[in-house]
């Protein structure tokens, strides 16, 4: 999960994919981005950004460089645990479900309905280092310098895109040609670099290789952007970009690009659940092809909730580890001092804290920040040096849903996204293997179409989840092949019509 403005730096060769920006190596071995993945929240005018920087090769001097609008310091600044980047990319993805038919003779038991205790029943979910004359003569100034982890970082601002490019390549950052004109745009429109180089000796290898740790950090700006330009660099084939965003009960677009919806609730051949993620790679392949240059939204949900889920949703502390603890109104939660905390017994440290927590939840609950007010939206492009060329800008979008066990009004499941008819997301990318009945109807009116969970003595396997699907082999012919469902849309005629479906 990388962040595809970022420039990447290393004085080694190594063996890596899917980092945002380019690659670069002391022996000139040439590297490719294959993915990118970033989670950002927003709320007001301040931006959290976080990113994994999942770096397969030699930690020695590797570096990147990220455009920011703002001085970053210290305090903008932290390194996060990997594990809430793997879960947010589960949660969103397209995903593949299961359901049995029911016996087409079985009949519901009457409902037996207690008498009010006054209390109201929850409603259930919708379905769902140079010196200072040094750096005067590159036209780059150190604005800031700081130690985050195993990061050294400095942020720098140029006055001249030149100057800059000199800058790098002299302190033995080895970039591409063509990196100086990339600069420019954003040295005019007064933006800073983030630089962060690695301290070999404070990073973890397993099986020699660098587990560098997730960086996230936060800033306060108008635009809500998220800067590409760098990474085309690198473009010399696909590469997947895949941004989470979570905001307040909003859904966000790009703004410069065109937008769609992934197709959703297609039924597939059984042999889908050992091909799903090529076969969603053809799918969203398709839906490239007919709408170029395309942002694909694949999933609009609220993060506290999901249906049908691979896993559980976002909890309140996964939020804060995103940033949501920066994100009150541009307001940092108020700091409470404890005094001679030091001398505290566990039982009273551990009441301390326990109260701060709830103080912490209580004022984010007031300003409106619990996990349910946050939407989780999640956007896809694949492109190259042809089909990208701005940053890309984000705008708030209206409420939509669909990838439901709902009925259009054609008496079909819905296929795509419509207009939500409440303030509601709920959208899904979602695809379906159904097991018809085949045991004995005894009945004369028999009801088919109820779909549930399995027959007895079948083992319910948790959805799956396409993720990594910028890896996944391109097989154009598996969208044909697997569907067993028309997509009119893309030119899919699959293998049947929908029947009447109806979840018990």
């Amino acid at each position: 999960m990388r962040l595809t403005s970022l420039l990447a730096v290393s004085l080694l060769p190594v063996s890596a994919h899917a980092f945002c920006g380019f690659y670069v190596s002391g022996a000139d071995q040439t590297l490719f981005n294959n993915a990118t993945q970033v989670v950002l929240m927003r709320e007001g005018l301040r931006t959290v950004l976080s990113m994994q920087n999942n770096y397969q090769g030699p930690a020695k001097d590797f570096a990147m460089v990220v455009p920011v609008p703002v001085i970053l310091q210290k305090e903008n600044v932290k390194t996060l645990s990997r594990d809430v980047f793997t879960k947010i990319d589960r949660l969103a993805a397209p995903r593949l479900v299961e359901y049995w038919e029911r016996d087409p003779c079985y009949v519901q038991p009457p409902v037996k309905y207690k008498a009010s205790s006054g209390v109201k029943k929850m409603e259930r979910a919708p379905m769902k280092d140079s010196a200072d004359d040094d750096l005067r003569d590159y036209g780059v100034k150190i604005e800031a310098k700081f130690t985050v982890g195993e990061y050294d970082i400095v942020v720098l601002a140029a006055n001249d895109a030149l100057g800059l490019d000199r800058w790098l390549r002299d302190n033995k950052y080895k970039i591409p040609a063509g990196a100086e004109p990339l600069f420019k745009p954003y040295i005019q429109q007064g933006w800073k670099f983030f630089v962060a180089k690695v301290d070999v000796s404070k990073v973890e290898l397993k099986d020699g290789q660098a587990a560098l740790s997730p960086l996230r950090f936060h800033y306060d700006s108008e635009a809500f952007t998220l800067p590409i330009r760098l990474g085309l660099i690198n473009a010399n084939q696909k590469q997947d970009l895949i941004v989470h965003i979570l905001a307040k009960g909003t859904r966000y677009e790009v703004a410069n690009y065109p937008n769609v919806t992934v197709p959703t609730n297609i039924d597939l051949h059984e042999s889908a659940k050992v091909e799903f993620p090529a076969f969603y790679a053809s799918l969203f392949d398709r839906t490239l092809q007919k709408n170029p240059k395309a942002v694909v939204t694949e999933y609009a949900w609220s993060s506290a909730s999901c249906d049908p889920c691979p896993l559980p949703p976002l909890n309140e502390t996964e939020l804060d580890v995103l940033g949501r603890d920066v994100l009150l109104g541009g307001a940092e939660l108020p700091q409470i001092e404890v005094k001679n905390a030091d001398k505290l017994s566990p039982e009273d440290k551990a009441i301390v804290d326990q109260y701060l927590s709830n103080l912490n939840r209580t004022l984010t609950q007031r300003r409106g920040l619990s996990a349910y007010n946050f939407v989780l939206t999640r956007l896809h492009a694949r492109y190259d040096k042809a089909s990208l060329g701005e940053d890309l800008v984000f705008k708030a979008a209206g409420p939509i849903m669909g990838g439901r066990e709902h009925m259009a009004t054609n008496g079909k499941l819905e296929q795509g996204s419509m207009t939500a008819d409440s303030s509601q997301n709920n959208f899904q990318g979602r695809y379906a293997v159904r097991h018809v009945w085949k045991g004995p109807i005894t009945c004369s009116n028999p009801v088919r179409g109820r779909w549930g969970g399995p027959w007895p003595g079948v083992t319910k396997e948790a959805p799956q989840a396409a993720t990594d699907t910028a890896f996944a082999p391109r097989k154009a012919e598996l969208a044909e092949k697997l569907a067993e469902s028309p997509v009119a849309e893309l030119g899919i005629k699959g293998k049947k019509e929908h029947a009447g479906m109806v979840l018990p």
